[in-house]
């Protein structure tokens, strides 16, 4: 064989007229911006992934090409997500992609001189404006703080926040209510601020987003 030929052997794999293999076909493209608080930041979290990180890192890149934008913003509330989420997503989403949001916002709504129905309101608006611009937008609602009178107060909110999306038909993902009794999420609250977990919690409200629908809502094969 003589050296150009040798040189061209590795390649012949690959020549135009092979046909393409079905197995290594491209996953899809799917673009996610996460518009919230403190939460989606990962704050408290020694290991600097929040929730966020440890959902992004357990969903199955086998199936989709995943790029996730974290737009937190500690202390955010509903009316500040409303004010930023299409400058700051628009600027990240594809054209031919799957773009899709999620939000995660409401304990700061309690006691930041936000109404109910102000708060009920914002969530809304910007639900139905993510579905209009064929987002396919998923809300995480709030944790439970150390505090049981803020928890009653926060309570209400997250009870008006599934409403809205029940009635949208848009997954509601309630980290409030499987945590109102949680022992190591108390715990881990306790031996921070009171308000935001450390390793141990944010781990479960991961937990309770990869099991609320996650899978179905990024139109996953089970696995």
């Amino acid at each position: 064989m003589s050296e150009s030929a040798a040189a061209a052997a590795p390649f012949d794999d690959a020549r135009p007229d092979a046909p393409p293999d079905a197995s290594q076909a491209a996953p899809r493209d799917v673009r996610l911006c996460v518009v919230g608080d403190a939460y989606v930041t990962g704050y408290g979290d020694p290991k600097a992934l929040g929730w966020v990180g440890r959902v992004a890192a357990r969903t199955p890149h086998d199936q989709v090409d995943l790029t996730v934008h974290n737009l937190g913003i500690r202390g955010d509330s509903s009316a500040g997500v409303l004010a930023r989420w299409r400058e700051e997503s628009g600027r990240r989403w594809h054209d031919g992609a799957d773009n899709r949001l999620v939000l995660a916002v409401g304990a700061n709504d309690v006691g930041s001189g936000i109404s109910l129905a102000r708060s009920r309101l914002n969530l809304a608006n910007v639900v139905d404006e993510a579905i209009t611009a064929r987002l396919r937008p998923l809300v995480v609602g709030p944790p439970p703080w150390l505090d049981p009178a803020f928890n009653e107060r926060l309570e209400v909110v997250v009870d008006a926040q599934r409403d809205v999306c029940e009635r949208r038909g848009v997954t509601y993902v309630d980290c409030f209510t499987p945590l109102r009794a949680h022992e190591q999420w108390y715990a881990d609250l306790g031996a921070g601020d009171g308000v935001h977990p450390g390793q141990a919690g944010y781990g479960l409200l991961a937990w309770l987003v990869l099991h609320s629908g996650w899978t179905t809502w990024l139109g996953l094969d089970p696995t």
